[in-house]
């Protein structure tokens, strides 16, 4: 990491001297060496106009003595032109040798009575020269400056900007290595942070002192790894405590991934299957049973929560499954033991019925010798009224039992269901002359609103039970409303029936409990009426094990409604084709 710092630092120095250098190069030297020319000039103008006045006024030196002499005083090489351009004298130079001048630049400019100039090379020396010349009486002098003086002075700054470069260099080579060094030691000691964090140590620290980039990072790094840290312990900590919440649960737990492999499972789950279960096998490897196997997939694929009814996962026991889909993909699974409550309920039913059963035959006996002694007493004879009252009374019991027995035959399964396509309408127009004259009795009109024309898959004698319950609740309760209207229409789930009377309504916290058995919205008013309170219980059975659904709407003073749903039976083949 040193090295590549060290040549990036050095690289980017080299570009800020390399950019100096030629900068300076091409924009401070033209410029000096320009302000070096111009100084030049001047200074040759100035001496040129003075040799001009020497010469102007000098009688006693001939014209080749006082060129010499202005020349060596000037340091330059003085000249002296008559008006035709022919040299008179030179300082350097055979005068009589030299070609004629009348067409020099500087020449002509001074025979016009100005100070002229002009840069060239010598054709007798064959170097540069800067040439100034100026008017003298029939004619003019003038000094040439050799400029090979201010090309040695301009390389020799070049050769100047080039060694600073070059210590410039040594210089940014030390520098980078400096720099390169702090920057890649701070940077590793970040890197081997990270890695520390990388590998799972949350407590790691790192301590920075300066306030630059680099240690802001570092600042913003150790900050991120406290809270971090401070994160995963809270998230350590909660699922400490969810691990012991489900290992305390009596219910078996599996949580499996969307790879239908086993991610999770509680001590419930362990002592449940024999060989206990193995994270990271395949859930089938665990637990073999299909219903379980497919309210798990159901959850994970329809993002649902599924359910199922698992009777093969032990011998002799049977267990609800949950399947809840997990946010990740995959599926957690609740396995609860209804071995002893199917037991005890099975045990609960079998009482009942056989408690119902044997009150059969001794409430027949008291009811039938009341009402013999009923027939044979006298009219005005006081035993009469305590007859009546165990005449009710046996009837009422023989009702309950009869009910009990209904009730216990359907929700263990017992009683058989002769399912056929039958007409909604028919089973409507049955309900509705079996109740007619009872509903007359009391002054209510019965009748049919709705027919839907479909068939539906039921059996026609149960579902006539649940339309007598119906409506025998619907004349005790809502015979104030003066009719019970019945119908059938379709729904989503097939077709839908209903009982409806316009009496005084249920208040909604009962409507959740209706169906429950004994459950009265008015208990003193069901027992007066003779009513055993599980008329509804026993239509809520019937209905589900057609494989429907019941339920109750109600509103104060509007009345209330019972609906329920069958199955719509299939089209015959031959209408189908």
């Amino acid at each position: 990491m040193r090295n590549r710092i060290f040549f990036k630092l050095l690289a980017a120095f080299v570009v800020v001297i390399a950019a100096a250098t030629v900068t300076l190069d091409f924009a401070v030297r033209p410029a000096w060496e320009a302000s070096l020319r111009g100084e030049i000039e001047r200074n040759l103008r100035q001496k040129t106009v003075m040799f001009a006045n020497r010469v102007n006024t000098d009688r006693q030196h001939g014209l080749q003595d006082a060129a010499s002499q202005e020349g060596q005083a000037a340091g330059t090489r003085a000249t002296i032109i008559d008006a035709q351009g022919k040299v008179l004298a030179d300082s350097e130079a055979d005068a009589g040798a030299m070609e004629n001048h009348a067409h020099r630049p500087e020449f002509v400019a001074a025979l016009k009575g100005e100070v002229g100039t002009d840069t060239r090379r010598s054709h007798t020396l064959g170097i540069p020269f800067l040439y100034v010349a100026a008017p003298i009486s029939g004619g003019a002098v003038r000094l040439a400056y050799p400029l090979s003086d201010v090309e040695a002075a301009t390389a020799r700054v070049h050769r100047t900007l080039l060694f600073g470069s070059g210590l410039a260099f040594v210089a940014a080579l030390i520098v980078a290595g400096f720099a390169a060094h702090s920057t890649a030691h701070r940077l590793q000691r970040i890197v081997q942070f990270a890695e520390r964090i990388a590998d799972g140590d949350l407590a790691a620290r790192i301590a920075e002192g300066s306030g630059d980039e680099i240690g802001q990072v570092a600042a913003v790094l150790d900050k991120t790894a406290h809270q971090l840290e401070t994160s995963f312990v809270a998230l350590q900590t909660s699922q400490r405590r969810l691990e012991t919440l489900l290992n305390s649960m009596q219910d078996a737990v599996i949580a499996v991934g969307a790879d239908r492999r086993v991610q999770w499972a509680n001590q419930s789950m362990d002592r449940l299957v024999p060989q206990r279960t193995r994270l990271n096998a395949p859930v089938v490897e665990t637990v073999r049973d299909p219903d379980f196997l497919r309210a798990v997939r159901s959850a994970s694929e329809s993002g649902k929560v599924s359910t199922a009814r698992a009777g093969s996962i032990l011998p002799g026991r049977t267990f609800d499954v949950t399947a809840a889909p997990l946010p990740g993909g995959g599926a957690v699974a609740v396995l609860r033991d209804l071995t002893e409550t199917e037991r005890v309920e099975k045990t609960r039913r079998d009482f009942i019925a056989n408690v119902s059963h044997e009150l059969r035959t001794p409430l027949t006996s008291i009811q039938g010798y009341a009402e013999t002694l009923l027939d044979s007493s006298a009219e005005n004879n006081h035993s009469r009224e305590f007859l009546e009252v165990i005449r009710k009374n046996a009837t009422r019991m023989s009702r309950l039992t009869e009910d009990l027995l209904t009730l216990a035959r359907v929700e263990s399964g017992e009683q058989r269901f002769d399912i056929q396509p039958v007409m909604s309408g028919e089973l409507l127009q049955d309900a509705v002359q079996s109740f007619q004259e009872v509903a007359r009795s009391h002054g209510i009109e019965l009748q049919v609103e709705d027919t839907a024309r479909a068939q539906v898959s039921a059996d026609s004698d149960a579902i006539h039970q649940v339309f007598a319950n119906l409506v025998d609740n619907a004349l005790k309760y809502g015979a104030s409303g003066g009719r019970i209207v019945l119908g059938a229409r379709t729904s989503q789930s097939g077709i839908e029936f209903y009982v409806r009377d316009f009496g005084p309504g249920i208040p909604s916290e009962h409507l959740p409990r209706l169906f429950e058995r004994f459950y009265r919205v008015d208990k003193a008013r069901s027992r007066e009426s003779g009513g055993t309170g599980l008329g509804l219980a026993i239509a809520k059975h019937i209905v589900l094990a057609h494989g429907g659904i019941i339920r109750a709407e109600s509103e104060l003073n509007h009345g209330s409604m019972f609906l329920f749903t069958l199955p719509e039976a299939a089209a015959p083949e031959s209408e189908q084709s």
